[in-house]
């Protein structure tokens, strides 16, 4: 059974960890929008919490994160990794990670995460440095934007 829910947001909080000099990813997407993305993209349904093959499904997820989120620390294109996720309720939280990351004081962001298939989506992005925040907003026509620290 599916939940259903009014909106269509994305969470991603993104920490620099200054001594492992890497960005640290978690990113709260609701399940069943991700299911209609993967879905769309597949061809076929796609079913999030009981699927026929759990390796192609996150194969599928690592491949949809990667090319949906872009992050330049510093003029540099941070390579992320797809770590995995854990299931909270009607939503999942995905964890990628960048190493070899140069303190930020300039950062671009573009996260298009459920944006082609919900018009309405809207993706938060909370950035920290030394445990200090900036936000963005993304959503469509407005998919990245920039942050100094």
């Amino acid at each position: 059974m599916a939940y259903l829910h009014p909106f269509y947001i994305s969470v991603t909080d993104i920490n620099y960890n200054e001594n492992s000099q890497s960005l640290e990813i978690a990113q709260k997407i609701f399940w069943d929008d991700l299911e209609v993305a993967l879905g769309n993209l597949a061809g076929r349904s796609v079913d999030f919490m009981h699927p026929d093959d759990p390796e192609a499904l996150s194969s599928m997820i690592e491949s949809y994160l990667l090319k949906n989120n872009q992050i330049s620390v510093n003029g540099k294109k941070a390579e992320l990794q797809y770590l995995g996720f854990e299931v909270e309720e009607d939503a999942a939280w995905f964890y990628l990670e960048a190493k070899g990351v140069s303190k930020p004081t300039k950062v671009k962001i573009s996260n298009e995460i459920l944006i082609r298939d919900y018009p309405d989506q809207r993706n938060m992005v909370n950035f920290y440095v030394d445990d200090v925040p900036k936000t963005l907003i993304l959503y469509e026509d407005n998919e990245s934007g920039s942050l100094e620290f």
